[in-house]
């Protein structure tokens, strides 16, 4: 019994620990491996560039497309549900009703792709695609298991694991995509294949870490009946959730589709790089402050303290994507044609075309979460449908004229006024007032205008574009070393504080 009691309290012990870590302890966690991935995905791309064709990877971004769209629906939604119970055993049976659901959508993704081959290679002028078409059903049960581990993994806070499997897919992925192109298969099927062999290998990394820590409770707590009732518990997500979020990717995924229908695969490969290079920030960064976000204002909410998260948050956020978004958009053609090569010049124009737009992208992913917390799922599936209508009709005027930079500029206005109605709104529903928001904004809007001074400047007595990029990266360099250091003093503060305090 004593035994017993010793192992229970050691437990409780570990747990209290772990719900112990800060926001920016654990987004540091799960940031650090996405950054070690990036960093060598950034690496490898000036060699990649030159390896495959701008149609190369055009080809991996139409595959790419169609599998995002059923990875968002392959767990209906579920997924985020994961979170949401006080217990473990309650998450656990969210955790096997969303696998169950990504088997569900396996299969009808599977007879979709059987019964739709023929028309959907005719609409995207992509023959060479057919060859690939059955790793969509696999792409989709990968990427759905990995979902609900994902978020089973945000519940439980054990951020390393992720950060693990994430590095270890980034090295099997840029490797086999940077040897068999020297080897002389530089072909659009190499990248999807190495693409799908990450997916894979990031799933199994991930689950076998989570059966290693937890499987024991799984066992114990999973129960066909117990997962009906969080099944129906939560049905709003594939009710409401799950509509919003197919809206919202099939419209991410309409440049891809429109650019390959109204032109080529050569301009979906341009803008495949461009956005490639601008969701950088949130790769390495965003991603893991909304992953973080979600659960921690899932506990805000219950402790009244939301809206002093939610502030802070889109502070951060502002001061991470302000600066360097803005700068895109004067510097981007230079940076793209130094980096990656004259072909890829274009891409550098659709850069600075779509960096603003990227911007409030940035800002309105991670704060999105809070639809969920704050149970307004009706709202965000009525603005995914207006975000839908009004992409499709900014690339289809761009094709039906002919122009893929006035379909993408069209596509980039439209994402301006949309995204950032839906930023503002839901963080002014959380409780910031719009007066903070736009205090937030200007202040670091006015630290971008002295480097938007000298690059004009540059431009105008015609020095080499290289000055520039030097100017550019010290300067942003100096302002996230600044931030870097008052945040790290604030920290260092705050913990003194809470010690004396205590």
């Amino acid at each position: 019994m004593e035994s017993l009691v010793m192992t229970e309290t050691l437990l409780t012990a570990e747990i209290v620990e772990r719900k112990k870590t800060s926001f920016a302890a654990d987004v540091l966690k799960l940031a650090s491996g996405t950054t070690i991935a990036q960093v060598l995905t950034v690496i490898a791309s000036p060699l990649l560039t030159r390896l495959y064709a701008p149609d190369a990877f055009g080809l991996l971004t139409l595959f790419t497309s169609i599998t995002g769209i059923l990875k968002a629906i392959s767990c209906l939604r579920y997924e985020l549900a994961i979170v949401l119970p006080q217990s473990d055993e309650e998450g656990a049976n969210v955790l096997g009703g969303s696998l169950l659901v990504v088997i569900l959508v396996t299969g009808i993704s599977a007879l979709t792709v059987i019964l739709g081959k023929t028309p959907l290679l005719r609409l995207l002028k992509a023959a060479d695609l057919a060859p690939f078409l059955w790793l969509i059903p696999l792409t989709t049960l990968v990427s759905g298991v990995f979902l609900a581990l994902n978020h089973w993994n945000t519940r439980t806070k054990q951020f390393g694991r992720l950060s693990i499997a994430q590095v270890v897919s980034a090295l099997v992925v840029t490797g086999a995509q940077l040897g068999l192109g020297y080897a002389g298969y530089a072909t659009g099927g190499t990248l999807i294949g190495a693409s799908v062999l990450g997916a894979a290998l990031v799933t199994v990394v991930l689950g076998g870490q989570i059966w290693r820590d937890d499987g024991a409770l799984f066992l114990r707590s999973m129960r066909w009946r117990y997962i009906a009732e969080q099944l129906k518990r939560y049905r709003k997500f594939p009710l409401y959730d799950a509509w919003a979020i197919l809206l919202n990717n099939i419209s991410w995924q309409l440049p891809a589709f429109l650019l390959a229908a109204f032109f080529s695969k050569t301009e979906v490969g341009y803008y495949a790089l461009s956005f490639r290079v601008l969701k950088l920030p949130m790769a390495l960064i965003g991603a893991a402050i909304g992953q973080v976000f979600f659960q921690r204002a899932a506990e805000a909410k219950n402790e009244g303290k939301l809206t002093v998260m939610v502030e802070s948050n889109f502070r951060r956020l502002v001061i991470l994507g302000l600066l360097p978004f803005l700068l895109l958009t004067i510097v981007g053609k230079d940076l793209f044609t130094v980096i990656f090569g004259q072909s890829w010049t274009e891409a550098g124009v659709y850069t600075q075309i779509l960096s603003i737009w990227i911007f409030f992208w940035f800002i309105s992913s991670p704060m999105s979460t809070l639809f969920r917390v704050l149970e307004k799922q009706e709202f965000s599936l009525v603005l995914n449908i207006v975000i839908f209508v009004s992409r499709f009709v900014a690339l289809g005027v761009g094709g039906l004229m002919g122009n893929a930079r006035l379909a993408l500029l069209l596509f980039a206005i439209s994402g301006v006024f949309l995204y950032g109605y839906l930023s503002f709104s839901i963080i002014n529903a959380a409780g910031v007032t719009w007066l903070k928001i736009l205090q937030i904004l200007g202040i670091n809007f006015l630290a971008f205008v002295p480097l938007a001074v000298m690059l004009i400047t540059i431009k105008l007595l015609n020095l080499h574009h290289l000055v520039g990029l030097v100017v550019a990266c010290l300067y942003t360099g100096i302002y996230m070393l600044y931030h870097g250091l008052v945040t790290f003093e604030g920290l260092k503060y705050l913990k003194k504080e809470s010690f004396r305090r205590s």
